[in-house]
């Protein structure tokens, strides 16, 4: 597995940025970079909690928020697959098991820097290239929209 990282710079506010990443309708429009019906399901938005990331026919990725520091950082560690909506776990054997997925927000003088680290395995890093700051543009626009109004 490798691990990939990708860094924006927004000129806006923590809290806004960190709404345009998380508020479900926001993630809706910065993930379609990655599938058209991505969102996320989870019972409450917490450390500790299980989130499941899905597209509309209920295919994805089951994780857990193994930490969470609102405004700040998050991580999730991928446990296992979705597939019509049920959960798939993974066994120490699978080469997705225990990935890891964070979003940091590091205030600058007059801007944030976002900083995206992803584990990924060899067939999906040209995908994540590719698309992962195409996504970080739209959160880009949309926070120093918002930050803007």
């Amino acid at each position: 597995m490798t691990t990939l990282v990708f860094k924006i710079h927004i000129r806006a506010h923590a809290a806004t940025v960190w709404n345009c990443l998380w508020e479900s309708e926001n993630y809706k429009r910065w993930t379609a970079a990655f599938s058209e019906s991505s969102h996320y399901k989870t019972p409450h938005f917490a450390e500790g909690n299980s989130i499941h990331f899905l597209s509309a026919d209920g295919h994805g990725m089951f994780s857990i928020i193994e930490k969470l520091q609102k405004n700040s950082f998050i991580l999730f560690r991928h446990k296992g697959e979705l597939i019509n909506f049920i959960e798939q776990p993974m066994n120490e054997a699978q080469e997705w098991f225990n990935a890891a997925e964070s979003y940091e927000l590091i205030p600058q003088q007059g801007f944030i820097e976002l900083v995206v680290s992803v584990d990924t395995i060899e067939a999906y890093e040209p995908f994540m290239n590719a698309t992962f700051p195409k996504a970080l543009e739209t959160v880009k626009s949309m926070a120093e929209e918002a930050n803007n109004s």
